[in-house]
């Protein structure tokens, strides 16, 4: 797929997901899109164009499930039980009009028995999740960084204030790093499951330095229901927990080391 190619289908799959006609929601708008298609025959461009743009965009669809069926060998459509920050285990339900959580209305996940999902099935969603955490901090920082464009205080544009240049700075350096450790974190290296830990643990990281540089620039309005800022802090945190946290992701990454003795090197230079 070429740059052209590419940028087309953004601009069709960020239509889909962003667009309210009755009756097709994102999970149906990207089933009528190809989904499974440019799932099995593209994973490479298809999963981090896809879920980069719902972390943009806001939106949710079940498309974790096809990731971690596809890479366990599974057919798609299915829901398996998904592994959660703190032991526990969840489902993500299916169909627009599924129930959702209690932490953020937009996902519907529910708790689940423990299920048995193999190491690359682990690994792929973990990349995936990765992507959708980079979207979600960059539509945080889109939001702050219009913020201080527009807004004046003392007769200044907020952006001319250096402590808060100095936030949204740290999170624009702190997504960048995450999505040169997503692109590096290729299906096909030896190191897979390390290099998939390590994106999803940088992603995670990243996300939430952003929602919290973000809320503090906002000021007032960042913590207020009617800003679209919370839905977006929402997101981070429960993605932030499926497949594992930041934190415990960090500390298995430390086990590696000490098991293994040297540090796992994810780009040749």
């Amino acid at each position: 797929m070429d740059a052209t190619d590419r940028a087309l289908l953004e601009g069709a799959l960020r239509k889909t997901l962003t667009k309210n006609a009755p009756g097709v929601g994102p999970d149906a708008g990207l089933a009528e899109l190809g989904w499974a298609e440019m799932l099995t025959q593209e994973p490479d461009a298809a999963i981090p164009l896809v879920f980069r743009l719902l972390g943009e965009t806001g939106v949710q669809a079940a498309v974790l499930n096809d990731v971690v069926l596809l890479a366990a060998g599974r057919p798609l459509g299915g829901t398996p039980p998904l592994p959660y920050a703190g032991g526990a285990w969840v489902r993500w339900a299916r169909g627009d009009g599924a129930p959702t959580g209690p932490l953020d209305p937009g996902l519907p996940l529910r708790h689940a028995e423990p299920g048995d999902l193999p190491a690359p099935a682990l690994s792929a969603g973990r990349r995936a999740l990765g992507w959708w955490l980079l979207g979600t901090g960059r539509a945080m920082l889109a939001l702050a960084r219009e913020h201080v464009l527009d807004r004046e205080q003392f007769g200044r544009p907020l952006a001319s204030f250096q402590a808060l240049r100095h936030r949204l700075a740290e999170t624009y350096v702190a997504l960048e790093a995450a999505e040169a450790v997503l692109a590096a974190a290729r299906p096909t290296d030896a190191l897979d499951h390390t290099g998939a830990l390590l994106a999803k643990a940088a992603a995670g990281r990243a996300a939430l330095t952003a929602a919290r540089h973000c809320q503090q620039v906002l000021g007032g309005i960042g913590f207020t229901a009617e800003h679209p800022l919370h839905r977006h802090v929402k997101r981070a945190l429960v993605l932030d927990g499926l497949l594992g946290s930041t934190r415990e992701l960090t500390r298995e990454a430390g086990r590696v080391l000490l098991r293994e003795t040297r540090a796992p090197r994810l780009v040749d230079l």
